[in-house]
């Protein structure tokens, strides 16, 4: 980051975020803003995060942005913001044990139980409740939804 970039936060409509940053996007490319990272986290709801060097280039971006309301009073560095920018593993929070819904995929909507997690490759093996022949099977960490955390064996 630039030593005369700060950290803007624009406060949006909930649930409009990306578009508003797509937006912001085009306007500064097409009137040549000095905007230079524009990031809209999934966990920020109702936030963009603009990097600039003045509050008034952000001003100026968001005027005619649908959903984009008002720049917040303040500025952010990116120590603070660090968090946001560096990925989650999507296996986080699942543990051996634990029952889910797999929510994408050739079992969609079927539950399991998890019975192992492997983080390097953020994947899981679970076996599926209503299976004939209860047979371990490989999925992707971010196609599952946790439904309840660790429990007694009571097969």
């Amino acid at each position: 980051m630039a030593e005369d970039s700060v950290i803007f936060v624009v406060k949006t409509t909930a649930n409009q975020e990306r578009s508003v940053a797509n937006m912001i996007t085009q306007v500064a490319r097409k009137d040549h803003l000095d905007i230079r990272a524009i990031i809209a986290p999934d966990e920020l709801k109702g936030y963009v995060l603009i990097e600039a060097p003045e509050p008034g280039v952000v001003e100026q971006a968001i005027q005619t942005v649908p959903h984009a309301r008002t720049v917040v009073k303040g500025r952010s560095s990116i120590e603070e913001i660090s968090h946001f920018l560096t990925p989650k593993p999507t296996v986080t929070g699942i543990t051996e044990g634990a029952i889910i819904e797999i929510t994408s995929g050739p079992f969609k909507g079927e539950r399991a139980r998890v019975k192992r997690v492997d983080e390097g490759h953020e994947e899981i093996t679970v076996e599926l409740f209503d299976a004939v022949v209860p047979i371990p099977i490989t999925i992707r960490g971010d196609t599952v939804r946790v439904l309840r955390k660790e429990e007694e064996n009571n097969s």
